[in-house]
């Protein structure tokens, strides 16, 4: 389902550009009276990309069902964030599990609500990528295995951001963690590794797969709220650049989204049963280089000793994924 795009003719925020709307078309963040599921008060880095995905995917899911979501939150950044015990910053029934287990805790929490008979409530599990594309995949690939009626979302930071920047099974190739150093001839994260857990989604052909990205709220909106016409397993993958661990400044967490898409490193797209059904094209198609350089992740692939062949590299996997996905508008 590819969201229609909307000319602005006010600069501003969203909510003056929403004035020229009709009311089913404004977003859910431009509604005064929207659930603000994760309040103020958490204690997120300034610039936090997963805080700022979190409250979108929350409140466009309460949107859609009325205000009848539980969400199941795994352990990580999001979770340690937002609720200091004894405090928390959510305004929604809200269930901790383990590191691994959200997925398996939230077919729990469907199938006790189908045994009540409340299948108007739905289930919304989320997690980082850590917890997602290696502790907890096994749970996860059971949850699309029995098609349990549950929204998983990822939130991708590409790394276990919360406990001191190791590498996960999605830091992207090059890059620099604390277990990935920037020594040797092949320094950062090696190539070849990692999972790419959409297209793993859509493998077990399950009703809705979709990735999104922290550039464009309206489309993460639009995905939530297009889970949640689905039962069944559905899977939403979401970039959300963290500062700390990626080494780039406060304010360029959406620019840094959008250039990651923009240059073909992030597909944005949805499928439903296994198929691709929308892509979002690239509007304006930048080099990787342009993405990397605002990083201190990558920082050992230029300065005095650059490593054009490893950008190369990094390149080639950007246009592998246009060619792939057809992202590109000409084509």
């Amino acid at each position: 389902m590819a969201v229609q795009p909307i000319k602005f003719y006010q600069t501003g925020s969203f909510a003056v550009g929403n004035r020229l709307l009709p009311l089913e078309d404004r977003t859910v963040q431009s509604d005064p009276g929207r659930s603000d599921s994760l309040d103020s008060g958490h204690r997120a880095c300034q610039g936090c990309g997963e805080a700022l995905g979190a409250r979108y995917v929350l409140d466009a899911a309460m949107a859609a069902t009325g205000g009848r979501i539980v969400a199941v939150n795994a352990t990580g950044c999001l979770e340690v964030f937002s609720t200091p015990y004894p405090e928390t910053s959510w305004r929604i029934p809200w269930l901790h599990s383990l590191f691994g287990n959200a997925p398996a805790v939230s077919t729990g929490v469907a199938a006790a609500m189908k045994v009540k008979g409340r299948n108007d409530v739905r289930v919304v599990g989320q997690g980082g990528d850590g917890g997602t594309v290696d502790i907890g995949f096994a749970c996860l690939s059971g949850m699309f295995e029995r098609n349990d009626d549950v929204l998983y979302v990822c939130y991708d930071n590409e790394a276990y951001m919360n406990t001191g920047v190791q590498r996960s099974g999605a830091t992207p190739p090059a890059a620099r963690t604390a277990t990935t150093p920037a020594t040797g001839p092949e320094p950062g994260a090696e190539f070849g590794k990692g999972k790419n857990v959409p297209l793993i989604a859509m493998a077990h052909e399950i009703p809705y797969v979709a990735t999104a990205t922290v550039a464009n709220l309206r489309d993460l909106e639009a995905k939530v709220r297009r889970a949640m016409d689905f039962r069944g397993a559905r899977y939403l993958h979401v970039l959300v650049p963290c500062p700390l661990g990626w080494g780039s400044a406060s304010r360029d967490t959406v620019r840094l989204a959008r250039l990651a898409a923009e240059s073909g490193l992030f597909p944005v797209f949805e499928a439903e049963g296994g198929e691709v059904t929308a892509v979002t094209k690239i509007r304006r198609r930048v080099p990787v280089e342009e993405y990397l350089r605002p990083q201190q992740r990558y920082a050992h692939l230029f300065g005095d000793s650059p490593r054009p062949e490893v950008v190369a590299e990094i390149q080639a996997i950007a246009d592998r994924n246009i060619r792939r996905f057809g992202l590109l508008g000409g084509e």
